[in-house]
C-alpha cells in the first residue's frame, strides 16, 4: 500500500460507481488492516456540479475523474484492487481537496 496510489476498487456493491479508490494514508501506518482513501468517480458520470475546491479533476489515462473528497472513508485493505496509477504528482491538489473539507478554506 502506498499513499496517493490509485488502486481499482474491489468492493461489488460499489465499484461500477466508484471505480478507483485513492489512497490517502501515510506510509507510516502499515500495520493496520484499513486504509483511507478517496473515491474517484468519471466526470462524465457524475451528475451533479462539482465543487472546484472539493472535487477536483484529476486525468488517467486521458479520463478526467474527479475526486469525491467528502466521500472519505477508511476501508479493509482487501477493498482495495490492483494498484493503477500513483497519483502523487496531484499530492498538493489531494490535500488542498481534504483541507478544504476540515477548514472550509
Amino acid at each position: 500500500m502506498s499513499q496517493f496510489m490509485a488502486y481499482a476498487n474491489a468492493n461489488q456493491n460499489t465499484k461500477d460507481m466508484y471505480p478507483l479508490l485513492i489512497d490517502i494514508q501515510t506510509d507510516l501506518i502499515r500495520e493496520i488492516k484499513t486504509r483511507v482513501v478517496i473515491p474517484l468517480v468519471l466526470k462524465e458520470k457524475h451528475f451533479s456540479l462539482p465543487i472546484s475546491n472539493l472535487n477536483p479533476v484529476i486525468m488517467i489515462n486521458r479520463k478526467e475523474y474527479l475526486l469525491l473528497t467528502q466521500q472519505i472513508a477508511g476501508i479493509s485493505t482487501s477493498q482495495l484492487g490492483k494498484e493503477i496509477v500513483d497519483l502523487s504528482k496531484y499530492r498538493k491538489l489531494i490535500i488542498d481537496a481534504i483541507d478544504f473539507v476540515i477548514t472550509g478554506i
